[in-house]
């Protein structure tokens, strides 16, 4: 039955989503030609709202856990799980009050209406990951901003989406840099479960009521850590312990 309902809600829920891309696009687009880069923030929190929201139209209704332990007046770097362009609308939205930016590949800068938009005029990195001294340029540059306005970025460290729904190995160096850049910033662990299962059976249909769940894991202090190494697999380790996942992802076959 519930296969069913995503065969025939899916469809309503992919002309909603794209729907929106495209209506809020030229408005984002306007508001940071004419009016300003506040009303583009807010036109942003807006869309991914509305985006997360949607999903009830497939039956899913993602429950939200830890916001109560945000620090404020810090630099934050989230440390989030990555397996669908699903991940980023809730983390715009529960880490709105921090002007969340992402570390992302070049290639996404462009093509893809509002996404791209925001990307290029939010303040995110665009790395190009054949030249590892644009991307650490990009990354310092954008680990200098946060440090100094005590806002976060988000960092996907196993490079590219799981295609299984099992973590990979996280790679360090993104991270390691950001925390030469921004000394102050606390890392902050976040664990998107179920959009995975949401694709359980592709692309289409939709998995009608994947339960979906994001989670903000204790707070990681970077100098309780003598040694800046061991940071990277302990974050690891936690997000794994947090999605049940104890054992090293496999690589995508």
């Amino acid at each position: 039955m519930r296969k069913l309902l995503g065969y025939i809600l899916s469809p309503i829920y992919f002309v909603y989503f794209y729907l929106l891309l495209l209506i809020f696009h030229p408005i984002m687009d306007l508001g940071i030609k004419f009016i300003g880069d506040n009303f583009r923030k807010r036109t942003v929190e807006t869309l991914n709202w509305l985006l997360t929201k949607g999903l009830i139209i497939v039956g899913v209704r993602p429950k939200v856990f830890g916001t109560e332990k945000l620090p404020k007046n810090r630099p934050l770097i989230i440390v989030s799980n990555h397996s669908s362009l699903l991940d980023i609308p809730p983390i715009v939205l529960i880490f709105k009050d921090y002007y969340p930016r992402f570390i992302s590949k070049k290639e996404l800068g462009k093509g893809i209406p509002s996404i791209s938009h925001n990307l290029r005029y939010g303040g995110s990195a665009l790395i190009d990951r054949a030249s590892g001294a644009q991307a650490v340029k990009q990354i310092l540059l954008l680990g200098k901003d946060i440090e100094k306005k005590n806002h976060a970025v988000c960092i996907y460290p196993e490079g590219t989406r799981s295609r299984n729904g099992k973590m990979k190995k996280f790679q360090s160096s993104g991270i390691l840099t950001l925390l030469k850049a921004a000394p102050s910033a606390v890392i902050i662990p976040f664990a998107i479960s179920g959009h995975y299962d949401l694709h359980k059976y592709g692309t289409y249909p939709l998995n009608f009521g994947a339960k979906v769940s994001y989670t903000i894991l204790d707070p990681i202090e970077p100098k309780d850590f003598k040694d800046k190494k061991e940071i990277v697999p302990y974050v690891e380790k936690v997000m794994r312990e947090a999605l049940g996942q104890t054992e090293e992802g496999k690589k995508d076959e």
